[in-house]
């Protein structure tokens, strides 16, 4: 009996610590609100600050009602038709998520500037020298078409995955009752697919939020341009955590509302005799306009950005030093592979005491560690920042014991890093980890606990080798996640460490936009294979 409480006491302790490592930074953030505000806070509330809200607010409008849009009609046109390319499209309509939104930024502008393709060939083949500012994408209608292209495959992979696994019955209903087409899509099908169309806007709504590449690289105003330009441009934290605070109640609301868009309704099955949505073949000009719509879609969101890199990339190749290039590989290898390491680690833990214990406090746990992915990662930043500055100044004593001649050392570390990568990423990891542990059941576990194995014997003989598959898709989804993050590497990465990502914001920000190509395909090729096989894997679940 002691044994047995020991054992549960040890993860009891364990997911205790992981909890509060994971929360602790973000709630620094709330200290924003109290402290009194200085001179810079006092311009920028005045003159800013509502220029900050009104553009944020505007982005993520507009990129909503045009994901959703886009998102819903692939969804809908992948899971109810037959089309000539569908089995194509099913899988590689989820490709333009493997482009970060900054790289598909400096790639469409550099195709549509004075000196791009389409502006060169009206002039060198048709002789038409049109006004430069038609072509003009760096304003928020060009950042909301960037982030559309993007960012729509979170609101099609969620609505379609439902679309596809409801009852037949409910169109079938519908038919019979003498609806259209038209009409079964906008009665039925948008009502009972509600909470999913929401949830994959809700992502991007927070996607948009969090960038800072393609609003940097357009010369946009929003919170994430503010917290940077008052921290590195100003040197002034205090009024970057206020900001940070403002964008954190920001986020907090926006999430408000997306639950009051939800509602209390909730769409379930009545019969236990469910079939997948019956497909129908089209024919003729149908047939033709669906293929058409989503080679069009397709192409803008992947196929002529990645053809233009990989142009820009044969011309440029040699031009980077090998060393510089390389060493960039490594560094974000290095970084993806420790943070996704941990976040696996922490989420195993964390998951496995929640099936171990019960309760409603331990039902909070897993709630209050994911938060993270919630917050804009301008904001982890300054939260881990603020956190990892605290620690340092306690140390003192031990840093002078130890011969150190600085005050601050775990603050310019990778560690601070990687930690908000940890953060930042935990959710995606822990979200795969839970719903492995819901595939495998107790029953095995309830059964090597009759035999006399402790909890962590059975977790690490019995449970571990049954969630490989949850372990691997879980670690692969972060790696490519950290491998493509911007804001959080810019503020935190130590003095000289740069990254895939990173030396791409670069190279675009200096308008070396033909030598940000290489690091660019890099990420998107790496991206792109672990979107396929995450696909194939889940095609077979």
């Amino acid at each position: 009996m002691q044994r047995r409480l020991a054992n549960v006491n040890t993860w009891t302790i364990t997911a205790t610590i992981i909890m509060i490592l994971l929360v602790l930074p973000n709630l620094t953030i709330l200290t924003g609100f109290v402290t009194e505000p200085n001179d810079n806070w006092r311009h920028m509330k005045e003159y800013v600050l509502n220029s900050y809200v009104t553009t944020s607010i505007l982005l993520i409008i507009l990129t909503s009602i045009f994901t959703i849009f886009i998102g819903v009609s692939l969804a809908w046109m992948i899971a109810q038709y037959d089309f000539p390319f569908r089995n194509f499209f099913k899988w590689a309509l989820i490709l333009p998520l493997s482009i970060p939104p900054f790289i598909g930024a400096y790639t469409y502008h550099g195709i549509v500037n004075y000196t791009g393709i389409i502006q060169t060939t009206l002039r060198d083949q048709f002789g038409l020298q049109l006004n430069p500012s038609y072509f003009d994408i760096m304003n928020i209608p060009g950042a909301v078409f960037i982030y559309t292209l993007f960012l729509y495959p979170y609101v099609y992979t969620i609505t379609r995955v439902f679309l596809s696994q409801q009852a037949a019955s409910l169109v079938e209903s519908a038919r019979v009752l003498g609806k259209n087409s038209f009409q079964i899509f906008w009665s039925v099908v948008l009502p009972v697919s509600r909470a999913s169309i929401i949830g994959g806007a809700s992502l991007v709504v927070l996607e948009v939020l969090n960038d800072y590449g393609v609003v940097k690289y357009f010369g946009i105003q929003t919170f994430t341009t503010g917290i940077f330009q008052t921290w590195f441009g100003l040197g002034d934290l205090d009024t970057s955590i206020k900001l940070a605070a403002y964008l954190m109640g920001f986020v907090v609301l926006v999430l408000f509302i997306e639950k009051l868009l939800r509602g209390k309704r909730q769409y379930s099955y009545s019969t236990t005799k469910i079939r997948p949505l019956p497909v129908v073949k089209l024919k003729g000009m149908k047939a033709i306009f669906a293929s058409l719509y989503g080679w069009t879609i397709f192409g803008f969101a992947f196929a002529i950005p990645l053809v233009q890199l990989i142009d820009w990339t044969i011309l440029t190749f040699g031009s980077i030093p090998q060393s510089v290039f390389f060493l960039a590989v490594k560094n974000s290898v290095l970084v993806a592979t420790i943070s996704a390491t941990m976040v696996i680690t922490f989420a195993l833990v964390l998951g496995n005491f929640s099936r171990m214990v019960k309760g409603k406090l331990v039902t909070l746990f897993p709630k209050l560690s994911i938060i993270g992915y919630s917050i804009p990662g301008a904001v982890i930043a300054v939260g881990v920042v603020t956190t990892f500055i605290f620690i340092d100044q306690q140390l003192v004593p031990v840093y002078r014991f130890v011969g150190f001649s600085t005050t601050l050392v775990l603050s310019v570390s990778l560690m601070m890093l990687i930690a908000a990568y940890v953060i930042r990423f935990f959710a995606i990891g822990f979200n795969s980890i839970e719903s492995g542990f819901e595939k495998i059941g107790t029953d095995f576990r309830d059964a090597s606990r009759l035999l006399g194995a402790n909890y962590t014997k059975t977790f690490l003989k019995i449970d571990l080798p049954m969630l490989k598959g949850a372990i691997i898709s879980g670690f692969l989804l972060v790696f490519i996640d950290i491998l493509k993050e911007i804001p959080l590497t810019l503020i935190l990465r130590p003095f000289n460490f740069d990254t895939l990502s990173t030396k791409a914001f670069q190279y675009a920000s200096d308008e070396k936009i033909m030598e940000a190509s290489q690091a660019s395909l890099l990420i998107i090729g790496i991206s792109a294979l672990a979107i396929i096989i995450f696909h194939k894997f889940l095609e077979k679940e």
